[in-house]
């Protein structure tokens, strides 16, 4: 990809350095150790024959390999300290003594590849820097990936440095993509998007598909052309109806909830919604709508620490309706029951005024309750109305 080795001289390198490997005597260990590089170089001074550092990973996360007696015992000294260790399940001692035998036959093999410029920046996990001059591209720099310590944490610190803000593993599993998430979290100001396209006994395909799916996501552009090249999938364009904004509510000016569209008359007063006037029988219904939201300032009236609809406003609801059917004067109110305003939701009102008496009186009451119930309506105030003088008010 990076245009250092051609496809074949890539295949035949790997196919080489594999054969080299397992062709060597099988055995010795490999264990990850949760201290750093320094502190368990120390430990390995004068033991270089034996065990080595293959790999660091992070910066207290380290690989030592060698002979399995020199390795079982180097670990047991960091248990000992309480450091993490695990043991690495491998056929083979990689990046240790335990190569040296294959490395001049490896170099023999790399020297018959033709190596090229590299099209883009490499990172080298065997400097953990950027690839420059010679790198990659010699016999001697591939033995010493064979033989020296993988510097994974190195290398993708320098990646972050460079500006990489998306990293992606390729390889079967999710091991790489875990320990660059955990380097990547201790960096400063990192907030980088880490994805691995495969993982371990998941069907490939799907996870790949997957993989390339996040990874667009994060603003990445992957090739689909390429992608689809063999499937025949071709664009197509998209419905349009998503983009028309073609509203599905019913628009405002194809009905309407005030009093005239309900078939009824505006009271025009605050504290009343709508007026039915019962020609035939004389009679009167008002309703409304209170609640704290639409008349907030009837909850500066409070009793006990409840909002509760003044009497004053009982006594001008008795007016208002007697004003509609020419009684315009309130001889009687009796209060029975405080109407009390919810702290949400609303209340339900209604006004009704009676026929006249022989006498030109009419009884007046107002019942309410609380929205959406289906509950009972509860009278709060009744009283007489009439053209004489006002009487007080019984409470």
């Amino acid at each position: 990809m990076s245009g250092v080795l051609g496809l074949s001289d890539a295949v035949g390198l790997v196919v080489a350095r594999a054969g080299l490997m397992q062709g060597l005597p099988r055995g010795g260990a490999m264990v990850a150790v949760g201290a750093a590089e320094s502190v368990v170089a120390a430990q390995l001074t004068g033991r270089e024959g034996e065990v080595s550092i293959a790999a660091v990973n992070g910066p207290e996360s380290v690989v030592i390999s060698g002979d399995e007696s020199a390795v079982v015992e180097v670990a047991g000294h960091f248990e000992g300290l309480g450091r993490r260790t695990s043991r690495l399940k491998v056929s083979h001692a990689f990046h240790s003594p335990h190569m040296d035998a294959m490395l001049e036959e490896f170099r023999t093999a790399a020297k018959r590849v033709s190596y090229g410029e590299p099209g883009i920046p490499v990172v080298s996990t065997l400097t953990g820097r950027l690839a420059s001059g010679d790198d990659l591209r010699t016999a001697d720099y591939w033995v010493e990936q064979v033989r020296h310590a993988v510097r994974f944490a190195e290398a993708v610190t320098t990646l972050h440095e460079q500006g990489a803000t998306t990293f992606v593993e390729i390889g079967p599993d999710r091991v790489l993509a875990a320990l660059a998430q955990g380097i990547l979290t201790e960096l400063p100001g990192a907030a980088p998007t880490v994805l691995a396209l495969l993982g371990r006994d998941q069907p490939e395909a799907h996870t790949l598909v997957a993989g390339l799916g996040a990874l667009h996501r994060t603003g990445a552009r992957p090739d689909w052309p390429a992608f689809y090249a063999p499937t025949g999938a071709r664009r197509v364009e998209l419905p349009t109806y998503a983009f028309q904004h073609r509203r599905y509510w019913v628009d405002a000016a194809e009905t309407t909830t005030d009093a005239t569209g309900l078939g009824l008359e505006p009271a025009e007063h605050p504290l009343l919604g709508a007026a039915l006037l019962l020609d035939e029988r004389d009679e009167a219904v008002f309703t409304s709508r209170l609640s704290a939201r639409t008349h907030p300032w009837l909850t500066e009236h409070t009793v006990g620490g409840t909002a509760v609809l003044p009497v004053a406003a009982v006594v001008e609801l008795g007016i208002r309706a007697g004003d509609e059917v020419g009684c315009t004067v309130l001889d009687d109110l009796t209060v029975e029951t405080p109407l009390v305003l919810p702290a949400d939701g609303g209340v339900q009102l209604r006004v009704t005024v009676g026929a006249p008496d022989a006498s030109g009186h009419r009884e007046f009451a107002c019942h309410a309750r609380p929205d959406g119930t289906g509950a009972s309506w509860v009278r709060h105030a009744h009283g007489r109305l009439g053209g004489g003088p006002l009487t007080t008010p019984r409470t």
